[in-house]
């Protein structure tokens, strides 16, 4: 990657759009006026729980298997993943004809390993990090001559999840901020190109979790850089470095990026569960934790917020019940 990579296109993502039509589901952006009224703002849940798949993950997978041509693809694809891009990748593959293989963490929760089974992946599990589960994904890329579709770090991927911000700006025209989880930073990087065409004032706010704020450690920096360690609660927010593409994007778009407490993610999760009856896992939460937790200034805003995930692990459920 280039010191100075070039970043998406908004007309990229219209594109990606276009290809998604008739395969993503056009999620609800759903008023919630308790929340609002305590904040004083008027607030709108982006509702990508309810995608295929169970996350935003899957449209940013299909727009890349959809930029490869059958002989590309004709070996099959791989990827490595916490979870939702197993299966996001798992599905895409399928929709293709093509056989997929995923690499997920040994902690990976349950539903997202059987998820990614269920929809015909070859599931192996490596390590807990995801420099672990790159590594051991590119040396089965290599013995089997597989395609690899990166999690994050991509253009097409960029793309194809800027439509998620695409859609809740068309609905919604008065929107003028706009709260996003940051894992590796693919959602953030599309959603802000994306504003950045149909809203150029609208405030940007990325939301990582505390222990794993591989995006805001970058920023201070002024590089992508590499954690430690990581310890969340969100598995899909704790990739140990953000991607150079995504980091390019999040320097040049954002407004801010902000951490939150593993506690104020799973109060934000049984809020979600009791309040507005939606089964979101902890990673989907963050960005709700953040305005509940006035990390994000809310007086008198717009706000649409990212409710990423659904692919909750049933164990957690009595805990938040």
């Amino acid at each position: 990657m280039s010191a100075n990579p070039e970043l998406v296109t908004f007309q990229e993502v219209e594109a990606a759009a276009e290809r998604l039509g008739g395969r993503a589901v056009r999620t609800p952006l759903l008023a919630s006026p308790g929340l609002s009224q305590a904040l004083g703002a008027e607030v709108r849940l982006k509702v990508e729980s309810l995608q295929r798949s169970g996350s935003f993950k899957f449209r940013g997978a299909y727009n890349f298997l959809a930029r490869r041509s059958d002989a590309e693809l004709g070996p099959g694809v791989i990827t490595y993943s916490s979870g939702n891009h197993a299966q996001a990748v798992a599905l895409s593959a399928s929709l293709r004809g093509v056989q997929s293989v995923v690499v997920m963490p040994t902690t990976a929760p349950a539903v997202k390993r059987k998820g990614a089974e269920a929809l015909g992946a070859r599931v192996v599990l490596e390590g807990t990090t995801s420099v672990e589960r790159r590594a051991r994904a590119e040396e089965i890329q290599a013995e089997e001559g597989l395609t690899m579709v990166p999690p994050f770090d991509h253009a097409d991927i960029i793309a194809g999840q800027g439509t998620v911000a695409l859609e809740a700006a068309r609905e919604w025209l008065e929107m003028d901020t706009w709260v996003v989880c940051l894992g590796g930073g693919g959602l953030g990087s599309g959603s802000a190109v994306s504003l950045r065409a149909l809203r150029p004032d609208a405030r940007i706010v990325g939301v990582e979790a505390e222990g794993a704020a591989s995006m805001r450690a970058s920023l201070d920096a002024g590089a992508p850089v590499t954690l430690d360690r990581i310890d969340t609660i969100a598995d899909g927010l704790a990739p140990v470095r953000p991607g150079d593409l995504t980091f390019a994007h999040v320097q040049a778009l954002f407004d801010d990026v902000v951490t939150v407490s593993d506690e104020a993610i799973l109060e934000a999760t049984g809020w979600l569960l009791h309040s507005r009856k939606l089964v979101v896992e902890y990673s989907g939460a963050a960005a709700v934790a953040a305005i509940q937790s006035g990390k994000v200034e809310t007086a008198g805003r717009r706000i649409g917020v990212t409710v990423s995930g659904g692919n909750l692990d049933p164990s957690f459920m009595a805990r938040l019940l």
